[in-house]
């Protein structure tokens, strides 16, 4: 690393350092979100084309370096062949911030779940003692945890968007240490793959063939429990999943305006 600059950001006055680097002397840490091979390519031809304007934005680790935003710029000046990068080194308290940072793609609800639940696994290992209640600002939603156990444990492919309404209605962050909170994700993880596996068989039983209509299925057994607009729900995350199931087993193809096939 050849520290190029210093300079204090203008807003929150922390001391930031502007360095150039050996393309492989950048790591990716361990929550980093999967690579995406599609946005990869199109930015290697924005820096052939450009050229790299945009440092990536790294932290230090007992002289490690690690990339929080722009691993994919990382990788297409790799796959280039060019041996420099310029990159800013935030500090290291910024790193567990991840989810706010993604400036390339933001990621869709799957991958900032996949994220959620590897910054999870960080946490546990680095005090399994920690409240996650604590840990709100850098999740911002609970549902995002839960659906990362799901797909990191139990079903990589999980379609947790056709979820993510209802899950904000009735996940919250837990009281208890990291430890425990963990155990209790599996639990609702479970009940989230059980929920989904009535949806297919809803599915199948109204001889639909449009996956996106499993989405459809949901949000009309959410209606069909809760009422058409309903924005809050009382009921805690067990219960109202079990209504939510069993409104599943009561939808009909009149419930679709008589769609059959679709």
């Amino acid at each position: 690393m050849e520290e190029l600059c210093r300079y204090a950001d203008p807003v929150k006055k922390q001391e930031l350092i502007l360095a150039r680097f050996r393309t492989d002397e950048i790591l990716i840490p361990a929550f980093q979100r999967d690579l995406s091979e599609g946005l990869k390519r199109n930015l290697e031809l924005a820096i052939e084309r450009l050229g790299f304007l945009h440092p990536v934005i790294v932290y230090e680790d007992e002289g490690r370096y690690f990339v929080i935003d722009g691993r994919h710029r990382l990788e297409a000046m790799r796959d280039l062949g060019y041996e420099e990068i310029v990159g800013l080194i935030v500090p290291r308290k910024l790193a567990h911030h991840i989810l706010e940072f993604n400036t390339e793609k933001p990621p869709n609800v799957k991958e900032r779940s996949k994220q959620a639940y590897r910054l999870f696994q960080e946490f546990l290992e680095e005090d399994p003692s920690t409240p996650e209640v604590d840990l709100w600002s850098f999740f911002k939603e609970p549902s995002y945890i839960t659906f990362g156990f799901v797909l990191e444990e139990f079903e990589p492919r999980f379609p947790a968007s056709f979820y993510e309404s209802l899950l904000a209605k009735i996940d919250r962050f837990l009281e208890e240490p990291l430890s425990e909170a963990a155990e209790e994700r599996r639990r609702r993880a479970r009940k989230l793959v059980e929920l989904n596996q009535v949806v297919n068989e809803t599915y199948a039983r109204l001889g639909f063939t449009n996956a996106l209509l499993k989405g459809e299925i949901v949000r009309k057994a959410v209606q069909l429990a809760y009422g058409v607009r309903v924005r809050k729900i009382e009921d805690d995350f067990y219960e109202a999943l079990e209504r939510v199931k069993e409104a599943c087993e009561e939808l009909s193809p009149e419930d679709f305006g008589g769609a059959h096939a679709l």
